[in-house]
This record gives structure tokens, sequence and C-alpha cells, in this order.
């Protein structure tokens, strides 16, 4: 369990401490952005590598046990999660690495997903995080995927600090026309569902429930508990 801790805290640090901080710009003036962005990956690879080892050898501590009436719910809203994370991905944004230079169009890059959150990838990691913690209800399970959970969540801020920091008045238009919330921004009224269906498309979808469907799949073969 201690390596489990180790490996959580290693995870969170490298993130709030060094990417979400200013420590993050005076990294990059000084070495480049391209070696930080290098070092930084390797760095959160190396971290989620020890924290999945970790997790595999952790002891099972059980707080509230496995909450197997939940799957129902589950297995829709982690659907959900998948459906976030893989159009996200497919969904250029200004909130994603090196999109940044999008803000020069303000909120004529608010297309998609982005109508519905400028975060997606983040929210579909945080909601996946949450149910998996909820379900299993063991130690390990609260370390490894709180963690994830608090980092999605928290992340979503600091992105958000890092873009206004930098571009000022580029990123208050982008902003002005999304949330960070999902549908905070449609239901307020000042973004629409039906254009961000329409621009998300088709084939998005059908890839996503097509990853969902290859991880319901492979799931106990790939990560040793089978969903059934």
């Amino acid at each position: 369990m201690l390596s489990l801790l180790l490996a959580s805290a290693f995870f969170l640090l490298i993130h709030f401490v060094v990417s979400g901080t200013r420590l993050r710009d005076a990294l990059v003036a000084r070495v480049g952005a391209v070696p930080y962005r290098g070092a930084f990956s390797l760095a959160s690879l190396v971290g989620i590598l020890w924290m999945s080892d970790a997790y595999s050898h952790a002891p099972t501590i059980e707080l509230w046990g496995t909450l197997l009436r939940l799957r129902p719910v589950v297995f829709v809203l982690v659907f959900v999660a998948v459906l976030f994370v893989v159009i996200g991905l497919a969904s250029p944004s200004p909130t994603s690495v090196g999109m940044e230079a999008k803000l020069a169009h303000g909120a004529d890059t608010v297309r998609g997903m982005t109508r519905i959150t400028r975060h997606p990838f983040l929210w579909g990691v945080a909601l996946w995080a949450l149910m998996h913690l909820l379900v299993n209800g063991d130690l390990a399970s609260l370390i490894l995927f709180g963690s994830l959970l608090l980092l999605a969540l928290a992340g979503t801020a600091v992105i958000d600090a890092k873009r206004r920091r930098r571009y000022g008045e580029q990123w208050q238009a982008f902003a002005g026309s999304t949330s960070n919330i999902p549908f905070a921004a449609i239901a307020a009224g000042r973004n629409r569902l039906g254009p961000a269906l329409r621009e998300i498309g088709i084939v998005r979808a059908v890839i996503a429930i097509g990853v969902y469907v290859l991880i319901f799949a492979l799931h106990g073969r790939v990560i040793g508990a089978p969903l059934t």
C-alpha cells in the first residue's frame, strides 16, 4: 500500500506542483516547450505505470465493499465517460496541449464537444474514476481512483488558470461561449446542444461506441476483473 501512496503522490505532485504552477512557465522558458513536454510526458508515463503496478500488488482492505447492485448504473455512466474521452480527444480545443493557438479565433473555435464542456477528456476521466471508486469500495481503489478523480477535476481549473494567465482577452472570448462544467453554458443560454450534436457527427460517436464495446469485451482479460 505504501508504494501505491507514493506513486499517487508522485503523480499528483508533478501535475499540481510542476504543471499547475508558474514553475512550468519558468521551466518552459529555460529548456523550451518541446523538451519540457517530452520530460513531463515521460514523468507522467512513469507515474501511471507505477500506480498501476502498485495497485495490482496492493492488499485488499475493504471499506464499503463491492457494490454489485450499482453495476447497471456504472455501465451507463462509464459509457458516457468513454463518449466524453473519445470525442474529446477527437475534437481540437484550445484547452488541449499544443492547441493554444486556436484561442486567436475566440468564440469561433467553440464547436462540437466544446459547446458542452471545454474539458471533455478530463470530465470523462473524472466520471470513469468516480464510478470505479464507488463500485469497488476498497482502500487501494480509493487511493488510485480518488487520486485520478482529484487530478481530473482540479486539472480543469488549473488549465483554465494557465490559459487565462497567458492569453487574457483571447481566453475570455473563448471561455465566455463555453463552460468548464458539462452543459452549464447550454443551460445558461450561452450555447446550444443542437449545433454541438451536429458538429460532433456520427463518426466520432460510432468510434466512441466501438471503444466502449472493446473495453467491455477485453476488461476481464486485460484488467483481470470481468464486468459481468
